[in-house]
């Protein structure tokens, strides 16, 4: 899978200009959510244009023991089933806790109807399934490591 991994990254430099800032930078690879099922789902999204955020739990974060992304990431998000899809960069990047994300970013993460209401209820049920694992639970001051991206590359 690497394989395919490099040679779409080495597609997106090919459209780009030999003096483009984009040459030479780094990037990471990941899916969204925690099932092949959610990535396809969440992928599809960001690929509409619906989807330009997301949001993860800073313990998750201090848990691997990796810094919070900044704005200027570049991610290839791959497919559940770990084909990459679309190259994204992140814009900008804030902390903020659960209990006071709002409607504007709950429409931004583009999911279910993108009411607060969605939002909140599935990213409860989101976080009460994956932090366990960490040995962490969900509560409603939990801070939240807010990321928007923009699309670059598909």
């Amino acid at each position: 899978m690497t394989e395919r991994i490099e040679q779409y990254w080495h597609g997106f430099l090919a459209t780009l200009p030999p003096n483009s800032a984009y040459h030479g930078r780094v990037y990471v690879t990941e899916g969204f959510g925690d099932s092949p099922e959610l990535a396809d789902e969440l992928g599809r999204l960001v690929l509409n244009g619906i989807k330009t955020a997301t949001c993860s739990a800073l313990c998750e974060w201090e848990d691997e023991k990796k810094s919070i992304p900044q704005a200027g990431l570049l991610s290839i998000i791959l497919d559940g089933t770990g084909e990459p899809i679309c190259i994204l960069e992140t814009t900008e990047v804030t902390l903020r806790p659960f209990n006071q994300v709002d409607g504007e970013w709950a429409r931004a993460e583009g999911e279910g109807d993108l009411s607060l209401d969605y939002w909140r209820i599935a990213h409860r049920r989101f976080f009460m399934r994956v932090l366990p694992r960490i040995g962490r639970q969900f509560t409603e001051e939990m801070p939240l490591v807010c990321e928007r991206f923009r699309v670059i590359y598909r």
